[in-house]
């Protein structure tokens, strides 16, 4: 079942339907609240909310959109939110789940400590950039969005996508060059 099924059950209150929902989101939408708080904790209670807020205001969902698109939205907003009244300094760490291998290729122990290092690096350096920046190499990347769904989620033209990330990846490139790692 599509998401666009699922929401119109749960509007008619179904809640077994608005359950699948969140099950197909919370990791996803884990990572977005956590890009932005960068604590494990304060990610899992915006999802929260965020599920909750979603839940109250699917009447005003509007048929044909994306679910996905509109639900990051929401918790990356929610996110801001709480970082801004908390006056948190950001950063990011990014737990990326599972490398990205040929199936049935298996790495050497050197491989596995080479690749980890360089995510480690990545990360790090990705982690100093500033919030806009991080943020759309984020979505772009790590979370594999489309441009229109990045688009979407910050709240800008795909156009705007576009520029930003080639600006941003331009300073993670310099960054890294500075930091001796190889872009």
């Amino acid at each position: 079942m599509d998401d666009s099924e699922l929401v119109a059950r749960a509007r008619r209150g179904d809640q077994d339907a608005f359950a699948r929902l969140v099950r197909r989101h919370q990791g996803t939408s884990h990572r977005v609240a956590y890009l932005v708080l960068r604590d494990e904790t304060e990610a899992e209670d915006i999802v929260q909310e965020a599920f909750v807020k979603a839940h109250r205001a699917l009447g005003g969902f509007r048929e044909g959109a994306s679910f996905r698109t509109w639900f990051l939205t929401i918790v990356g907003n929610e996110a801001r939110n709480r970082r801004r009244s908390a006056g948190r300094r950001l950063g990011l760490a990014v737990r990326v789940a599972g490398d990205r291998r040929s199936e049935g290729a298996t790495p050497s122990s050197e491989a596995v400590v080479l690749d980890s290092e360089a995510k480690e690096e990545l990360l790090a350096a990705i982690g100093e950039l500033k919030e806009d920046d991080r943020l759309v190499i984020s979505y772009r990347y790590l979370l594999e969005m489309s441009e229109a769904e990045a688009a979407a989620a910050l709240d800008c033209p795909p156009g705007t996508v576009k520029s930003r990330l080639s600006r941003a990846m331009t300073r993670l490139r310099d960054s890294l060059v500075e930091g001796g790692t190889r872009a």
